[in-house]
């Protein structure tokens, strides 16, 4: 895990696919928002994915990879949110990422809002399955499939989550949004955040802006000084 920023805000950072820490200095994000860290306005944890043994693991099928990610969760909640408290002394972390960082950050926010209430998603596809998904789709990756299981919210649960979480769908509508599936994945989830009164914004950029760090970096600048 990497770090940037002395106080304010936590933000745990999920990097795009099979991406580590220091991607999101690497590719500008980090500088996109100094004005925020340097006024102690924000603070960036930056961690390593996992991808590569679960989500991405071409070879293995949907239900070992789901059972993979499950090591990654409990890391990021048994020692990178404690580490962050400890840090910051804040008990609410907002999550954001791009690309399967989105996923990731959309995901965990669903599963435990009560560690991250607020998640910036920039560029996601909220369906495992479609990134090569081959054998059973069981619990597990229903579980981690937010297209499938926030369809099924209802009850208890549900208006526990219209008070808790607030969800940011950001997304350009240029060249390979489109191929991803990042475009139309990003609008099912918000029908389905619409139609489940779950607090939410959609927020899709023109037809010149791409899947690719540049947007990502002018749409965290946008976005991220409203939450901090």
């Amino acid at each position: 895990m990497v770090r940037y920023g002395h106080w304010g805000r936590p933000v745990l950072v999920f990097p795009s696919e099979q991406g580590r820490a220091w991607d999101f200095a690497n590719n500008g994000m980090v500088n996109a928002v100094a004005s925020l860290i340097d006024a102690g306005r924000v603070k960036l944890y930056c961690v390593d994915s996992h991808d590569g043994a679960s989500w991405s693991a071409a070879d293995r099928p949907m239900e070992d990879r789901a059972a993979e990610h499950t090591k990654y969760e409990e890391w990021i909640t048994e020692a990178v949110v404690p580490f962050i408290r400890a840090d910051t002394g804040s008990g609410e972390i907002l999550t954001t990422g791009a690309s399967m960082g989105a996923f990731h950050a959309l995901n965990f926010a669903f599963k435990r809002a009560d560690l991250f209430p607020v998640a910036i998603c920039l560029s996601g596809n909220y369906d495992p399955g479609a990134w090569r998904g081959w054998g059973d789709r069981g619990d597990g990756t229903y579980f981690n499939s937010p297209l499938d299981y926030v369809a099924h919210l209802h009850g208890d649960h549900l208006d526990w989550l219209r008070s808790r979480l607030s969800i940011l769908l950001v997304c350009g509508q240029g060249q390979w949004e489109d191929t991803t599936g990042s475009l139309e994945s990003t609008k099912k989830m918000a029908e389905l955040l619409r139609d489940k009164e779950i607090r939410y914004e959609l927020d899709l950029w023109g037809y010149d802006v791409p899947h690719d760090w540049p947007s990502w970096r002018a749409q965290l600048a946008h976005h991220l000084p409203r939450f901090c």
